[in-house]
């Protein structure tokens, strides 16, 4: 009677853009079975040359990386690579990093206050066909789900390129709120608020946050408070 050989480990290439990071995830996940480090990257134009090149199992794609971020890269990853799965492990779990990683392909979204455990089970779980899911991301998932459809917040011709986004952020200060108060509104990190309002700053020419209420009811973007 033969032995059953043991599954072979699941390949893995780590990709952070911060060195010591980078570094210590692959010293983790180094110790524990089931799982075999053969790269790491520091950006997503370098995942998408090692995944040519080592045609790994999964990728633990970071977010935030400079020339190529992970959502452009999973993104190409899933497109040319479709036998290689993504893991997200990032520092963020906003609503515009969340989303965007899973359309481009993610099938797993963990925060880097993730164990090592926890890593090599999104990983099978992702080889298996199943989602890698933090618990705090499956509840934001089924929270967002649960949430009553809103009316778009700005019209189709939203006036100086103004995206979707940023035309809520502007409603929103016209409602008064503080960049805190819009983050829990729209279930994103303040700096992701202070990102949109400096780019519509800069798209409509606006200085501070008295000329943005005004720009939002000359616009029809917010009604002026009725009295």
């Amino acid at each position: 009677m033969t032995e059953e050989a043991a599954p072979k480990p699941a390949r893995v290439v780590v990709v952070d853009d911060q060195t010591v990071v980078r570094e210590g995830i692959v010293m983790l996940l180094g110790l524990l079975p089931g799982v075999e480090v053969v790269g790491s990257a520091g950006d997503g134009d370098e995942a998408v040359r090692l995944v040519a090149e080592l045609a790994p199992d999964v990728v633990l794609m970071d977010l935030r990386m400079p020339r190529c971020d992970g959502v452009e890269a999973t993104r190409r990853i899933r497109s040319e690579y479709p036998r290689t799965h993504v893991v997200v492990l990032t520092t963020y779990a906003d609503d515009d990093s969340l989303f965007p990683a899973l359309r481009a392909g993610a099938r797993g979204y963990l925060t880097k206050d993730a164990g090592g455990e926890e890593i090599v089970r999104a990983v099978h779980s992702v080889l298996s066909g199943d989602a890698g899911l933090a618990p705090s991301i499956q509840r934001r998932l089924l929270e967002r789900l649960s949430e009553p459809e809103a009316a778009p917040a700005a019209p189709a011709d939203a006036p100086d390129g103004l995206t979707a986004r940023e035309t809520d952020v502007l409603a929103l200060i016209a409602e008064g709120l503080s960049n805190q108060e819009i983050a829990r509104r729209l279930h994103v990190s303040t700096a992701t608020v202070k990102t949109h309002i400096n780019n519509l700053f800069a798209k409509t020419g606006i200085k501070d946050r008295a000329q943005a209420v005004r720009y939002a009811f000359a616009k029809g973007l917010a009604r002026p408070p009725a009295g």
